[in-house]
């Protein structure tokens, strides 16, 4: 009996060392999150998201973010693939076709107005596809630091390409998902984030802010003198001035939000789709300010760590960053809702980061 005794003593002084001790690629900074105020006021639940209507995509999935254009067959809807692909799809017939593959992760997409496609790819940097299915790689660096994870994508009116790089500790491709790299990111809170800008007239790379929690969704406001961007793991919106008298400064316009916010993109009047990808972790929120409890949650098998939860959400900003209104499906049907766009047909085109499918809704 005592050497069973001792024998379970010992696999418990083994079990709680492996808790304390073991490594882990974080290393936590305490903060004070927000009280989370749950899904009420401008944010009460709602189910104006449910029952979606899906667009296959082919053999990939998670159409992270989604664009449209008129060509001269109509107007045609783009989605990147979480397999590299770049895809259109014919609205109508529900047609689909891969234009071109980057061999990274392409995540968010958007159109110049001579046809040519920005593409942030989260292992490969910023690339383009012109209107032939070229691809090219425009930048992968910056004052000699890698772009590790390349997000999301606008464009100003001068046709300088705004680009989040979400984490430059946790790259993409070196942790070796989007998903994994972006969960240590948030974790960790080293707020190692920035907002990017390129310049295609003369192929220049700079940093426009950092300093952000995972910096995620990019969107130009409509008189071109600021940028909205997501910080996902302060569950809060920025504008950053990037021109005008205001340029340089930065301001949250919108804040403790009930879930991860990830993409956001401008609407023809001005106004902006927000999506939020799930609903905050209260694991995270309860140990903002304890940074032991965070290493911990990590060397627990993977099965039983603590994991956010689908609620599928979309949010209609005004150009000041107020809550219009809210599309909501709490079961999360359609899962880890990205962002939209709202395309003249009067749908709204619903992305995600691991559905199978595209989604859409039309608009009253």
């Amino acid at each position: 009996m005592k050497k069973f005794l001792f024998s379970g003593a010992a696999i418990l002084c083994l079990g709680a060392a492996y808790l304390a001790l073991w490594p882990v690629p974080i290393e936590p900074k305490a903060w004070d999150a927000p009280v989370d105020a749950g899904y009420v006021g401008a944010f009460e639940t709602n189910t104006r998201l449910a029952n979606l209507e899906r667009l296959p995509i082919g053999d990939t999935y998670g159409p992270e973010d989604v664009a449209y254009r008129e060509t001269n067959d109509g107007l045609r809807i783009y989605v990147s693939g979480h397999k590299g692909e770049i895809i259109e799809i014919n609205p109508v017939t529900k047609d689909f076709r891969t234009l071109a593959n980057t061999g990274g992760v392409p995540l968010g997409i958007e159109f110049n107005d001579e046809g040519t496609l920005y593409i942030a790819d989260a292992y490969k940097g910023l690339l383009s596809m012109t209107p032939d299915g070229t691809l090219s790689v425009l930048t992968d660096s910056v004052n000699g630091t890698q772009i590790a994870y390349a997000d999301d994508v606008d464009i100003g009116p001068d046709g300088v390409v705004y680009f989040s790089d979400a984490s430059t500790k946790f790259g993409a491709e070196a942790i070796g998902s989007t998903m994994g790299a972006s969960l240590l990111e948030i974790m960790e809170f080293g707020k190692t984030g920035r907002l990017l800008a390129y310049d295609p007239r003369d192929k220049s790379t700079r940093v426009i802010a950092d300093g952000f929690s995972f910096s995620n969704g990019v969107a130009m406001a409509a008189d071109g003198q600021s940028i909205l961007v997501n910080e996902t793991g302060t569950y809060s919106v920025h504008r950053i001035y990037v021109d005008g008298p205001r340029e340089g400064e930065c301001e949250i316009v919108l804040s403790n939000l009930p879930g991860f916010p990830d993409n956001i993109n401008d609407l023809p009047d001005g106004t902006f789709i927000l999506g939020l990808i799930s609903k905050r972790a209260k694991f995270l929120d309860d140990n903002s300010a304890k940074p032991f409890m965070r290493k911990l949650a990590l060397r627990l098998p993977a099965a039983i760590r603590p994991k956010s939860e689908n609620h599928g959400f979309i949010i209609h900003l005004s150009a000041d960053g107020e809550v219009m209104h809210t599309l909501q499906d709490p079961s999360g049907d359609y899962p880890q809702t990205t962002g939209g766009i709202v395309t003249p047909d009067g749908y709204l085109y619903v992305s995600s980061l691991s559905a199978p499918e595209l989604a859409r809704i039309k608009l009253k």
